[in-house]
């Protein structure tokens, strides 16, 4: 049986540990110029310095965090994971600094987006530097075995043909003016945009630098893409019923980008008559008054999606425990993996 949740507590104080090994590791590999000769300040400006500030600003580094969890769960010494740590926080830049592009957005960390910041040019050529030195990372790592690299790098590309096939449903939907997407469709995309770069690769590639058997890298996996939907639910629902205060303008922006969430499309599936074309038109009308976002999320309530998809992720929290049942892990790694599970559902930012 798994054990009684801790409400995340150990696995935060691993986040609060690490954080500064995995900071001092980001800070001291960003990408710079190869050719002294080309750098009259204007690489700097225009490419380099973007991406540094961008990074810089991350949030808490729970994927890097993630990264050396998996290696130590299965014995190994988490700085052999600082690499693929840094390379998977250098394709959250890229992906962010893209999305915002498609999606429109004016915020990105309390901060102007950098396609508003820079402009749009610089920016996608900015979130194609971080693509790029996802790879030369892990490449440029001698500490790392031949063979052992290139795992990694068969890792780290299926994460992002996945991640491009999840993002491919999103927008598509969305260009579309597609609401007729089941609440079986948003798991599927929602499980390839976000679950394997956000739990399910960070921890594998982990548990393959530090030497895991076969079955604890498909274990590790299996729980991040578990944990890792949970994580996008809960993001889901913060985004509605959350703090308002600590989101500020980010508060509700789903409905007003309309996203096809899964407390959307539980809600579509479960209301009817006016009540599900009066939410349709909501999401669809680009709203942000305080007063018909609130009715959106009136009627998403009155659907019983909140409940049914705040409980959805708790059962997923669940099965991500389960996962790890007959496995060998390190140490106390066991107890933190478990209390990720937990934090990702019950954090409240």
């Amino acid at each position: 049986m798994p054990a009684v949740g801790d409400g995340g507590a150990a696995f935060a104080a691993f986040l609060a540990e690490k954080r500064p090994l995995i900071e001092a590791f980001i800070g001291s590999h960003m990408p710079t110029p190869l050719a002294e000769e080309l750098t009259s300040g204007d690489l700097g400006r225009y490419l380099y310095a973007p991406l540094a500030r961008f990074t810089e600003s991350g949030g808490k580094r729970t994927r890097p965090a993630l990264c050396l969890l998996g290696c130590e769960a299965v014995g190994g010494d988490g700085e052999r994971a600082l690499s693929s740590a840094a390379a998977i926080e250098d394709f959250q830049s890229a992906a962010l600094i893209h999305d915002d592009i498609a999606d429109e957005s004016e915020l990105r960390r309390g901060k102007p987006c950098v396609y508003l910041s820079e402009g749009t040019g610089v920016a996608i050529n900015v979130g194609d530097l971080a693509l790029v030195t996802v790879t030369a990372k892990i490449l440029r790592d001698g500490t790392l075995e031949p063979d052992v690299r290139l795992r990694i790098l068969d890792e780290l590309v299926s994460m992002e043909e996945r991640t491009l096939e999840g993002q491919a449903l999103d927008l598509g939907w969305a260009r579309d003016g597609r609401w007729d997407v089941s609440t079986s469709d948003y798991l599927c995309m929602a499980s390839h945009k976000t679950a394997f770069y956000s739990a399910a690769t960070p921890l594998s590639v982990g548990a393959i630098c530090g030497g895991g058997t076969d079955e604890q890298v498909d274990a590790l996996g299996s729980f991040g893409m578990d944990a890792g939907l949970a994580f996008q639910l809960q993001d889901d629902l913060l985004n509605l019923v959350g703090d308002a205060t600590s989101q500020g303008k980010d508060f509700r922006s789903d409905i007003t980008e309309g996203k096809r969430t899964m407390v959307v499309t539980w809600a579509i599936e479960h209301l009817s008559g006016g009540e599900k074309d009066e939410l349709v038109s909501i999401l669809s009308s680009h709203a942000t008054d305080p007063a018909t976002l609130g009715r959106g999320v009136e009627l998403m309530v009155a659907s019983g999606a909140i409940d049914a998809v705040r409980e959805y992720a708790r059962s997923l929290a669940r099965s991500a425990k389960d996962s790890l049942s007959g496995v060998e892990l390190a140490g106390d790694t066991r107890r933190v993996l478990e209390s990720m599970a937990d934090f990702f559902v019950e954090r409240t930012d």
